[in-house]
């Protein structure tokens, strides 16, 4: 029989501080070390508690971590949702409290089976059952990975294994260098774990070094244009000739030197079907006399029919249309529509019920070469990003971020967008209404980047790459193989220390 030690009250208090102070590990504040030590100190709190009380410690880190992490929903919901300010809030704290369910989950899994110190516990079961969790939260209820432990490591040497297994490689690595600080605290063979854990991140300083991939061709001049559109204004009628002005000048500006010109998520604010073909015909006429391609955030549908898209429109030696395959859940479209209608009861956001695009579409072309195109939230999501490879030759995330306003959000947005750069080893254009607008390197380094809030122009050159990462090819499925192996032997472990005990 178990006995469990009587939880502390200052336990609880650290649980909660924790939780807070992980999200220094991730943009803007850039802390990625604080990662691992606080996901040890964390595992340790749990140690002798029952697994019912073990979950509410581990709740009260995950409450903590992303109330703090995702306040930004609020904002979101209140200054441009306009959703009264109680329910804004009671939002976000609903979903803080989700996403808390899976730390919790883990902590009531490891003390039931895995309740002993040591490598069993530490170093193979924590990791399992925290990355196999993170994993279900990446795609259940159409997914919300945000903060998930990879992240915080791309400034990191940790970011040498993404181009290998993606950021749930990534986040392993941290969660074994949490586990191997427990280790040489208070585990058996201490002198051991100190220099596994020295090897783990200079092994990936090395990996980090592998090229991977090659240029494609000669350098790419390109410009992406911040339109610093605020969202109280963009959708509000009698707006949309001084939006496609602000754009198109900036544009004219911009085409001198430029091969690519791109505008950001729903930059124009109305369907391209209803835009004035005068305009569009001006557009394709100035893309052929300065031999320049475009590629613009427009939205694309039908009012009658109520089947819409958010897209991404090519204009210039290659015309075609994007339309966003993976969408935002509540910002988008409504999930469980028949649960939560209430919600759009409150929260009045402009075409939020797009319809999703299919999975197989062409790629669009731009500057003479085929480009991996996403929209705002699909940057999340490395497994659909990475469908683009090999024939793209460089990747465009647009998006609309002054949802967030001056917040954490968009910091997080690039760092999210920065991993995917470096997983599939190439150029990364990130355009956005208000910032971050950035040019990002295959090794995932800001390379250009202009101030928030502003109309400008970012210029810059990217280099068309070709070839692949073993995670532009295969994806997650290798590390979620090792899960389920590793995860059996901790099972056959767990099996044999019961038997044992009895």
């Amino acid at each position: 029989m178990t006995h469990y030690r009587r939880p502390r009250l200052s336990g609880d208090v650290l649980a909660l501080l924790t939780g807070l102070i992980l999200v220094l590990s991730y943009a803007p504040f850039g802390l990625y070390w604080l990662a691992p030590p606080l996901l040890a100190l964390q595992v340790w709190l749990w140690q002798g508690l029952s697994p019912q009380r073990a979950a509410v410690r581990a709740g009260l880190f995950g409450v903590a971590l992303y109330s703090y992490g995702i306040w930004w929903v609020t904002i979101s919901l209140y200054v441009h949702g306009n959703a009264p300010l109680v329910f804004a809030v009671l939002a976000t704290a609903l979903l803080a409290m989700y996403l808390a369910l899976y730390p919790a989950l883990t902590a009531w899994l490891l003390n039931r089976f895995w309740p002993q110190p040591g490598v069993i516990r530490w170093l193979l079961a924590f990791p399992i059952l925290w990355l196999s969790l993170d994993w279900v939260r990446s795609w259940l209820f159409s997914g919300f990975p945000w903060l998930a432990l990879g992240y915080a490591q791309t400034d990191s040497v940790l970011a040498g294994l993404a181009p290998l297994g993606g950021v749930l490689l990534t986040g392993w690595a941290v969660l074994l260098s949490a586990g191997l600080l427990l280790l040489s605290w208070r585990g058996p063979y201490r002198p051991l774990w100190p220099v596994v854990l020295v090897g783990l991140w200079l092994g990936s300083s090395q990996l980090a070094k592998i090229e991977w991939t090659e240029p494609a061709g000669d350098p790419l001049p390109i410009a992406m244009i911040q339109g610093n559109i605020e969202q109280g204004q963009k959708w509000q009628d009698g707006n949309l000739e001084r939006i496609l002005l602000r754009y198109s000048s900036l544009s004219i500006e911009a085409a001198a030197d430029s091969r690519v010109i791109i505008w950001p998520e729903t930059a124009i604010p109305l369907f391209i079907e209803y835009l004035d073909p005068e305009f569009l015909m001006a557009l394709e006429t100035h893309a052929e006399e300065n031999r320049v391609d475009y590629l613009i955030g427009v939205p694309s549908g039908n009012l009658d029919t109520g089947v819409y898209y958010n897209a991404m429109l090519a204009v210039g030696t290659s015309d075609g249309l994007y339309r966003k395959q993976h969408l935002l859940p509540f910002g988008e479209y409504l999930p469980l529509r028949v649960l939560f209608d209430l919600f759009h009861r409150f929260v009045t956001i402009p075409m939020a019920d797009f319809t999703p695009g299919a999975a197989d579409q062409p790629l669009l072309q731009a500057g003479g070469y085929p480009v991996g195109v996403s929209i705002c939230f699909e940057a999340a999501f490395g497994q659909l990003i990475r469908r683009t490879l090999p024939e793209a030759a460089y990747l465009v995330n647009v998006s609309n971020d002054g949802w967030f306003g001056d917040t954490i959000a968009p910091a997080q947005h690039l760092q999210i967008a920065r991993l995917r750069a470096i997983e599939n080893r190439r150029w990364l254009a990130r355009a956005t209404n208000t910032g971050i607008t950035a040019l990002v390197n295959p090794q995932g380094q800001i390379v250009e980047q202009i101030p928030q809030f502003q109309a400008a122009i970012l210029r810059g050159e990217l280099i068309p790459m070709q070839g692949t990462t073993p995670y532009s090819r295969v994806g997650d499925a290798p590390v979620l193989l090792v899960l389920l192996l590793l995860g059996g032997l901790a099972g056959v472990a767990a099996h044999r220390s019961s038997r044992i005990k009895r």
